[in-house]
């Protein structure tokens, strides 16, 4: 018998459509961003050997493989099929599965820590409260969590994406209520670090990296 084709996704049927050309255009683009390769460096000095890195949102896994090239055991998550058969054939050694950041199929405080770069975009506030919620559930008490994104109160939609057809909202978000969202998920925000955007290399908006630990229960 037939199977019935997945019910309509916009997220993850743009991000399908679009994972050969995102390979292309992004793939190695932590060579351009000095600021993130340093957050990413100290991170993996915190979360190295002590069990297994959850990166959210992980596209093609360039994120990922960078970790493990720092010696930390990663699993990437994606919504995107595509984008996970793309992160599996360019980083073989890293174990990426499909699964859906509001529903995170893992068990409880079994990460050491979580990469979330630029994957809460796309949510919507009551989402990015559920999204907070299920990492604060699936992060150990002694885990850590690496947050970034763009700043600002716009949401940006796109219906073409490097001649693609998509249909995605790009929201940009206050860090000030960021921090009140993750501190209602559990979490204590230690440290929050802004730059500008690295001209030729990125969208030209301002960017939020935080770092954020479990708080007392």
């Amino acid at each position: 018998m037939p199977t019935d084709p997945p019910d309509p996704n916009p997220l993850r049927d743009s991000y399908d459509a679009v994972a050969s050309e995102y390979v292309e255009h992004l793939f190695a683009e932590l060579e351009g961003k000095p600021l993130d390769r340093h957050l990413l460096n100290r991170f993996a000095e915190e979360v190295r050997g002590r069990g297994l890195v959850g990166d959210f949102g992980c596209g093609p896994g360039h994120v990922a493989r960078y970790l493990q090239e720092q010696g930390v055991r990663v699993l990437g998550i994606d919504v995107s099929p595509e984008m996970i058969r793309q992160a599996a054939r360019l980083t073989p050694g890293v174990e990426f599965r499909v699964g859906d950041l509001l529903a995170l199929d893992l068990p409880d405080a079994s990460l050491a820590g979580i990469v979330a770069f630029y994957s809460v975009i796309h949510f919507e506030p009551a989402q990015l409260d559920l999204a907070f919620g299920q990492m604060r559930r699936v992060l150990a008490s002694d885990g850590v969590l690496l947050l970034s994104f763009h700043i600002g109160e716009k949401t940006l939609h796109l219906d073409e994406l490097w001649g693609r057809a998509v249909s995605l909202d790009f929201r940009f978000l206050v860090p000030s209520e960021i921090v009140a969202a993750l501190h209602a998920a559990g979490f204590v925000v230690t440290e929050s670090t802004e730059r500008e955007p690295y001209e030729g290399a990125e969208y030209p908006s301002r960017r939020c990296y935080l770092l954020a630990r479990p708080g007392l229960s």
